[in-house]
């Protein structure tokens, strides 16, 4: 795959805040080449809510929804290629703050949990929906971009 740069424009405006007191909102705007803008803001387990909007997407969610929704894109273009009809694909992802190695705060689990409806003349096996989950996770980019330790624990329900 050739080299590709992607961009998001981060917006965030002090409006009548002293700043300097560090007592600010942290909600902002992330905007994306599509068009899309989506409120943002930091946690409210990081930063208390009012500064904190806890109705938009924080960076830590957003990890989270990047894995699942990347390894998701993988699963579906590999069960088609194989013959396999989705009907439905839905993932509860969890992330975990810790403690990394180094001692510092970070993303140090995220656990996938996919559930996936099939139909059709031609229905995987558990070791089939194993297999795709397995090669989803090897390609996704986004946990190939990640020291993070993501793990993928399907929800089978055959």
């Amino acid at each position: 795959m050739a080299a590709h740069t992607y961009q998001a424009r981060i917006h965030w405006q002090r409006g009548a805040a002293v700043f300097t007191d560090n007592r600010y909102s942290r909600a902002h705007r992330w905007r994306f080449d599509g068009g899309v803008e989506v409120p943002a803001s930091s946690s409210p387990y990081v930063v208390r809510v009012p500064l904190s909007d806890e109705h938009a997407v924080d960076p830590e969610e957003a990890l989270v929804a990047a894995l699942s929704s990347c390894h998701m894109l993988f699963f579906l273009s590999f069960a088609a290629a194989k013959g396999f009809r989705v009907d439905d694909y839905r993932d509860d992802a969890e992330g975990v703050m810790g403690k990394n190695p180094a001692g510092r705060t970070a993303m140090v689990r995220v656990t996938l949990h996919p559930r996936v409806v099939f139909s059709g003349e031609r229905l995987p096996q558990r070791a089939d929906i194993d297999s795709l989950h397995h090669r989803a996770h090897e390609e996704c980019f986004i946990a190939n971009s990640v020291t993070t330790t993501v793990d993928v624990e399907p929800v089978w329900e055959g």
